[in-house]
Parts: C-alpha cells; sequence; structure tokens
C-alpha cells in the first residue's frame, strides 16, 4: 500500500467539476448558493501572481469544495493536505477524485515527512497557493464550534517561508482566513415539519409511544438524548452517578469508549486524563498506522478483526466527542438542532456517520465565507530561533482568536427555532 498521495496534476477533472460545479455541489452537500462578498473576491485574485497561506473552519466535508470554488475564482488551483484515510473512501474513488483537484494525503501522528516536504516547496513556489484547515481531525459536525488546532499548523507556514527566503531574501507569504457557515434555506414551517418527522422514527425505535412525547419539539430532542445516552451507558458499562446532569455523563460514556479503545489498539502512553479530543485523535491515528499496515517496530501486533473493530469503535465514538446539552438549548438554531439529529441517525439506523463523510443535508443549504483581513507571514518571524518558538505559538493563537471572531460575526446569519421563554420553559423542565 502507498503510504504517501501526491496530487496529480490533470485538465480535465477541473475543467469538468468546474462545469458541473453547482449540479455535483447540490448532489453531494444540498448547498444552492456560495455568498461571499465582492469586495473579497477581488481580494482574493490580487493574490493571483503571490504566494497564499490560506486558513479556514472544516467541520464537515463542505469545506474542500468551497476551497476548489475559490480556485475557481482565482482562476488558479489551490493545493490542500487531507488525512490518509479519506483517500481510501469508496473504494479509493475519493481519494482519485481529490488528487486531481490539489490534494495530497497526510498521516497523522507520525513525521509524515513526505507531506512537510510538499508543503514546504508549495509554499516556496513564488505563486503557491495551499489551504490548511488547523482543525484536522476529527472534524467536529458543528458548524458553530472550533476543535483545537492542530500543533505544528503555523509551523509549516515559516518553514515554507525559510525555503522561500533561500530562493529570494525578500519573498513573503500573505496569511488569509475565512469561516464557512452553512444555513439552511428552507421556511420554518418545513424545517419543523421534516425535524419532528425524523426525530419521529427515532422515538419509534426507542420505544416512546405517542402518549409520551412532549408537545415540543426541542424537548423531545432533548428527551432522545438522553434515552440514546442511557444506552450508551448500558452498551458501555459506565455506572451512573445520582445528580449528574447531561454533558457530566457523556463526558463519561466519552471517556470510557475511548478508554476501552486503547485497551484495544494496546495503545502505549495513552494518557487517560487527557482531554477527549486528543485522546480520540491519538486513537484514530493509530487505527490509521493499522490499516495502513504502516512499517513502525513500536506499533503492536493486531489482527486484521481487531483493526476492524477498533475503527468502528473509533468512528462510534466521534459522534459523542462535542456533544454538549447547551450546544443546542443557548441557541437552537435549524443547522445545530440537524447537527444532533445527524448524530441520532448515525447511531440508531447506522447512516453514514460524519467521520466517514456523513450524509447530504435534510434540507436545502446555502454556503457563506467570510474573510478576515490579510497579513504577511512576515510580520510574526523573528531572526531568534527562541522567539520564533514564541511566534509559532502567538501565530496559532491569533489565528483561532481572528476565526472565532469570524464565527461570532457569523451568528447572525441564522437564528432560533424557538422564542425565548420557549426555551426557557423547556430548560425549567429538564433540570
Amino acid at each position: 500500500m502507498r503510504y504517501f498521495l501526491p496530487p496529480v496534476d490533470n485538465r480535465f477533472l477541473p475543467w469538468l467539476a468546474s462545469k458541473l460545479y453547482f449540479p455535483l455541489l447540490k448532489a453531494l452537500q444540498n448547498i444552492r448558493g456560495v455568498v461571499i462578498r465582492e469586495e473579497d473576491i477581488a481580494q482574493l485574485r490580487k493574490f493571483k501572481n503571490e504566494r497564499l497561506l490560506f486558513f479556514t473552519n472544516h467541520p464537515t466535508t463542505a469545506e474542500p469544495p468551497l476551497v476548489f470554488y475559490l480556485g475557481r475564482l482565482l482562476g488558479q488551483r489551490f493545493k490542500f493536505m487531507a488525512s490518509r484515510q479519506v483517500f481510501n473512501w469508496q473504494g479509493g474513488l475519493i481519494g482519485w477524485a481529490i488528487r486531481r483537484i490539489g490534494a495530497y494525503s497526510v498521516i497523522a501522528g507520525i513525521p509524515d515527512r513526505d507531506a512537510m516536504k510538499l508543503t514546504r516547496k508549495i509554499l516556496s513556489e513564488p505563486t503557491g497557493k495551499l489551504v490548511i484547515f488547523p482543525e484536522g481531525e476529527p472534524t467536529s459536525g458543528e458548524v458553530d464550534t472550533l476543535m483545537p488546532f492542530q500543533p505544528g499548523v503555523a509551523q509549516l507556514g515559516l518553514w515554507g517561508l525559510e525555503d522561500a527566503r533561500k530562493l529570494d531574501p525578500q519573498a513573503d507569504i500573505n496569511v488569509w482566513y475565512a469561516f464557512m457557515k452553512f444555513v439552511i434555506i428552507s421556511p420554518k414551517e418545513k424545517i419543523l415539519a421534516d425535524l419532528s418527522k425524523h426525530l419521529g422514527k427515532i422515538e419509534k425505535r426507542l420505544g416512546i409511544a405517542e402518549a409520551q412525547k412532549s408537545k415540543h419539539l426541542l424537548h423531545r430532542f432533548l428527551t432522545v438524548g438522553r434515552l440514546l445516552l442511557e444506552k450508551a451507558e448500558a452498551d458501555f458499562r459506565v455506572s451512573v452517578e445520582p445528580g449528574k446532569d447531561f454533558d457530566f455523563r457523556i463526558g463519561r460514556v466519552r471517556h470510557a469508549m475511548l478508554d476501552q479503545l486503547a485497551e484495544k489498539l494496546q495503545a502505549a502512553n495513552y494518557d487517560k486524563n487527557e482531554d477527549a479530543i486528543r485522546k480520540w485523535r491519538r486513537l484514530f491515528a493509530l487505527v490509521e498506522l493499522h490499516q495502513l499496515k504502516y512499517p513502525d517496530p513500536k506499533l503492536p501486533k493486531l489482527n486484521a478483526k481487531t483493526v476492524q473493530e477498533a475503527h468502528k469503535d473509533a468512528v462510534l465514538i466521534f459522534d459523542f466527542i462535542v456533544m454538549k446539552r447547551d450546544y443546542i438549548l443557548d441557541n437552537p438554531t435549524p443547522e445545530r438542532l440537524y447537527e444532533w439529529l445527524d448524530r441520532y441517525e448515525s447511531y440508531m439506523f447506522k447512516k453514514i456517520p460524519r467521520a466517514l463523510g456523513g450524509v447530504p443535508s435534510h434540507l436545502p443549504r446555502r454556503a457563506h465565507i467570510i474573510f478576515g483581513k490579510p497579513y504577511k507571514l512576515s510580520e510574526i518571524v523573528t531572526e531568534n530561533r527562541k522567539d520564533r518558538r514564541l511566534a509559532v505559538e502567538n501565530f496559532t493563537a491569533r489565528l483561532r482568536d481572528d476565526m472565532q471572531k469570524l464565527l461570532d460575526e457569523s451568528q447572525s446569519l441564522t437564528s432560533p427555532l424557538f422564542t425565548h421563554e420557549e426555551i426557557l420553559a423547556v430548560k425549567s423542565k429538564i433540570t
């Protein structure tokens, strides 16, 4: 099996994808339009003959196709890294396609020298264009959340600048960032009816009788969440502490699932006290290394059945990583409710989970790409190596803060399905 998969130079597939872009976006993601400010399009085109390092959020599989659209507007293809396991989706068909529109693989959990070498080369080229999704894996499935950024994303840019200055001492790299927000565009009545219909199928599977159902959709959502939590507690033998709330209990479930997965993988140096996201990243990286049969003498010998089971467990755990009740209660927008519905349906009906790409949105959406203010990478570079390490940390913190501001700005693009009074009434019933 090949470990590193570089981009493939191909003119026909990008041309065809450009011609069929919006029909494909509708079919694969149920996105019916892309909104970008005219001044941002103008700014994008100014970078055509310059280096550009572009960052954006990545909660779903919809962001890479939008990056392709930005390249279409620019008239120049972006390169971007994708997790090595994505290249195996659909029997390798996904990998075959995305390599021809600019993607190359990176293996998490190891120093992937081939991926790092190509990244530095792209950024050192006079007109190099690279997109980095700083959240990496897992994609949260929540468009209103930023996952912890992967360590080292800022370092890649600094290495690229070092290489560029070996060729041209005056070289610089433009840094730009954006936030991608997806808004459901159906009428409120249709949204409520569709949510109720699909939630009803789950309630039926859980054995909730009509007479037991709450009259309020938000309360029904939380009731289903509680029952699924109870099911997970039983499945993974997690004891219930009296008086503990939903977030505490689901936190215990996710950590129990992760700790059991670590035992199955015989994970060395596994820290049970780490946060769930870091645990999952470490363990999923191990699963991927085993699937690739990566030649690392430190990897324990596991049979194919165990690796297959570990992958299945990791995918299941993924949906428990970020779920928090207040995410729904604080702002029950259509988008947030559908994110949870996706998790419910994945768990109950074995629909394709987010960790494997997910399924298209139930209802039509519109994509909004909100851009920040570009700057030069040289602004954070110093000659002193100690200060340079600090610069990497500052760059990462600045990037996250900037993207969080764009996330906050995007909240005005949608609104809750329920009134403040309705939300308070539901809260009073569950506390």
